[in-house]
């Protein structure tokens, strides 16, 4: 495996690369690194492809840009391109989770020449809405969504970087499968819902006691170490381009993924208890005419790559063969 920082026409990134094949290219979310992906790149090379895992933009080794409009769902998908382009490679299969499967989902739409495949994992493919997202998302008096909450700079930022251990614990433990069932009304911890204007998104989160299996204290001294260097600042700056993207993304109205497509979504994602979410799956194959399977994983959370490795690594397999071949 090796871990290099590679200079393409849009930004220095860090990635991880293993094996040697046809490229499949993989996407982390927030808060993760390519780290996220360390069960899938030797597995997949194993199984006869080149595996690439970037630090995506603002996290990690790659380069965290000043300006807020510099994190764009155009500028990530950019970024990508100029990977392949850099790598000389022409197309990849992309695969991403959370941030990761919009920019995966967008890199399909917008050049479905260069990504011929797609899995994507928790974020399922939306239409455009009928108005800017921040004019949708719920707030009270007491609280608001959380993609809300992380639009003010620096103030997310101030209360996840008090602690950057703590706050990572609490935000990975909440949205896996281990917090709970996630049944509606069970009151099962979510970071990813509504935020409290005075306490933040953090003093409702339990902090675990016992790691999880799936990460171990080696894997959240990784995640640490790497956001004490890279801040948390990138990694929010992608939500406070939610409507700028919204105003871009005009151009690409009626437009569909028309390459193999494959989802999956853990059955306890935060992302299922959203009101209208499982709809939107259903609704899914209007978007994507080849979507190939929709895969709800029984008990897993939102971190589908950690906390089932082996079935994903499985899926991204069977769908890269079937795409190879």
């Amino acid at each position: 495996m090796n871990n290099r920082t590679v200079e393409t026409g849009t930004i220095r990134m860090n990635v991880i690369e293993h094996g040697e094949g046809p490229l499949v290219l993989l996407c982390h979310g927030f808060p993760e690194t390519s780290y996220a992906w360390r069960h899938q790149t030797p597995a997949r090379a194993r199984a006869g492809f080149r595996v690439l895992a970037p630090d995506m933009r603002g996290y990690g080794g790659s380069k965290t840009p000043a300006a807020v409009d510099e994190y764009t769902v155009f500028h990530l998908v950019g970024d990508m391109v100029a990977l392949l382009d850099t790598l000389g490679e022409q197309t990849a299969i992309i695969v991403g989770n959370d941030w990761g499967a919009t920019v995966a989902w967008q890199a399909a739409q917008m050049r479905p020449d260069r990504f011929r495949g797609v899995v994507a994992m928790s974020v399922p493919m939306m239409g455009r809405p009928p108005m800017a997202p921040t004019r949708i998302f719920p707030r009270t008096d007491e609280a608001l969504l959380y993609t809300l909450y992380f639009q003010e700079p620096g103030v997310a930022e101030a209360e996840f970087g008090a602690d950057v251990r703590r706050a990572l614990r609490k935000i990975l433990f909440a949205a896996s499968g281990e917090a709970g069932p996630r049944k509606p009304g069970d009151g099962t911890p979510n970071p990813f819902a509504m935020v409290s204007r005075k306490a933040g998104l953090l003093a409702g989160l339990p902090d675990p006691q016992v790691l999880p299996d799936w990460l171990t204290e080696t894997d959240l001294h990784a995640y640490v170490d790497a956001f004490m260097t890279s801040g948390f600042e990138g990694g929010l700056n992608y939500y406070r381009n939610l409507d700028r993207n919204w105003q871009l993304q005009a151009s690409l109205a009626g437009m569909r993924i028309e390459v193999p497509a494959l989802f999956l979504v853990g059955e306890r994602d935060t992302g299922l208890s959203i009101p209208g979410m499982r709809d939107i799956i259903d609704d899914m194959p209007s978007l994507v005419p080849q979507l190939t399977e929709t895969v709800i994983v029984p008990g897993s959370g939102h971190w589908l790559p950690q906390e089932r490795p082996d079935l994903v690594s499985a899926a991204i397999a069977g769908f890269a063969k079937r795409i190879a071949g």
